[in-house]
């Protein structure tokens, strides 16, 4: 099975070409798709007496790689700027599999206060409690607190590009210099930052990570997670969490996953329009308590994020609350009619979800989350002005009186304009 266009070719392509011919591999049929083959093994040559029963490599058994895992790893590492990359079967397994691959019993890792919550867990519970390896949460906007947490057995530092659920932007350029600094491993979860958006190996993280889940696959009916770095890094990733483990992608997601992706960066440009339009609506209602979102001037990292992100947009994903309690925050989902309450994000559809207030993962995140929880707005690809539509008419039913149920902000209060955004 032959692949076209030539990988040596990769860098001359624009990120709309790669998305479209990235990885595709053309088989005696001249199907110009990579086919779906599920098959689950593969005939071996006459003499098998050489092939190494873990090699990481396509033609041997699927959960060693197949023809579809071979094209989408290509294609992600092409898009992301890698030598290499190594899909597995959903977003918690590749965040599993750095560690699992990379960390050892009385190493040390940091990990960004706000992240995603099956990171926390693997943090605060199943690898210390199970493996003795020490993690320290840490505020990463805060560069010296970086530098007092590192320790000379740390061995990963793990951040988020924008941080789910609250949208706080690292500076990965600057981390990165501070993670090498001490010869640790700098992984970045991408997901909430896709490419062409976003390239954090650019800005020298050692390792991306994605769920494929979400932006990549973009339709919402497959599952897969990646990890895409240095050839070094990944060998191992795909010799240890893959093949030995297990956690490989099935040919199916993989094909499903590699057709959503033809279509990532035309996505991209309406998800990134609309957030931003969506995100200056809200904050400009009186009925919205408070809005987060790197677009705006008022989100504490904007600076930061218009630099990083190179003027390309501010991201999908909108955090912010309407006025009023729990139950006001329910009834205004309840009263959207296009953006539909979902767990996931990324999708071609919009997607929304209201959180709670408790737990220690929330206690790190800013005042205005801790008090009223946050709804999680994932910006689909819908017609803008829909959307904003919904919203408006969702408003308008959860407070009747044309906003006389709200009371004004009052000037000194924690949750103004400054007050509001402040950490």
């Amino acid at each position: 099975m032959s692949q076209r266009p030539d990988r040596r070719r990769a860098e001359t392509l624009s990120d709309l070409t790669l998305a479209v011919h990235g990885g595709n591999r053309l088989d005696s049929t001249k199907a110009l798709r990579t086919p779906l083959v599920m098959a689950n093994s593969y005939e071996l040559p006459d003499d098998p007496s050489d092939i190494s029963w873990s090699a990481s490599a396509p033609g041997l058994y699927t959960r060693n790689t197949g023809v579809n895992q071979a094209g989408l790893q290509d294609k992600l590492a092409a898009l992301d700027g890698g030598e290499d990359a190594v899909a597995l079967a959903s977003g918690v397994a590749a965040l599993h599999a750095v560690f699992f691959t990379h960390v050892r019993v009385g190493d040390h890792v940091i990990v960004s206060d706000v992240t995603y919550e099956a990171t926390w867990r693997l943090w605060t519970e199943l690898l210390p409690q199970r493996y003795g390896i020490e993690a320290t949460f840490v505020d990463v906007g805060d560069l010296d607190a970086l530098r007092a947490a590192l320790r000379p057995n740390t061995r990963i530092v793990c951040i988020e590009a924008i941080a789910n659920p609250t949208t706080k932007v690292a500076d990965v350029g600057a981390i990165a210099e501070i993670t090498h600094a001490a010869g640790a491993i700098l992984m970045v979860d991408s997901t909430f930052t896709p490419p062409p958006f976003y390239r954090p190996l650019a800005d020298g993280a050692d390792l991306v990570v994605h769920s494929l889940t979400k932006y990549i696959n973009g339709h919402g009916d497959a599952m897969g997670g990646a990890v895409i770095g240095s050839r070094e890094l990944i060998e191992p990733i795909k010799a240890d969490a893959m093949v030995d483990v297990g956690g490989v992608i099935s040919p199916f997601n993989a094909w499903q996953i590699h057709r959503g992706s033809v279509t990532l960066p035309l996505r991209l440009r309406q998800h990134l329009a609309s957030a931003l339009a969506v995100a200056e609506f809200l904050e400009s209602d009186p009925r919205v308590e408070y809005v987060y979102y790197p677009g705006l001037p008022s989100h504490p990292e904007h600076d930061l994020a218009t630099r990083q992100f190179g003027g390309r947009g501010y991201g999908g994903m909108i955090a912010f609350a309407v006025a009023g309690d729990p139950d006001t925050q329910n009834r205004f989902v309840a009263n959207l009619r296009l953006i539909t309450s979902g767990f996931s994000l990324g999708h071609d559809d919009s997607l929304i979800v209201h959180t709670g207030t408790d737990g220690a993962r929330v206690a790190t995140y800013p005042l205005p989350f801790r008090t009223f929880g946050h709804l999680r707005l994932s910006v689909g690809i819908e017609e803008t002005s829909d959307l904003l539509a919904d919203l408006e008419a969702a408003l308008d039913a959860t407070f009747p009186s044309s906003g006389c149920l709200v009371e004004p902000r009052a000037a000194d209060s924690a949750l103004t304009r400054s007050g509001r955004m402040s950490r």
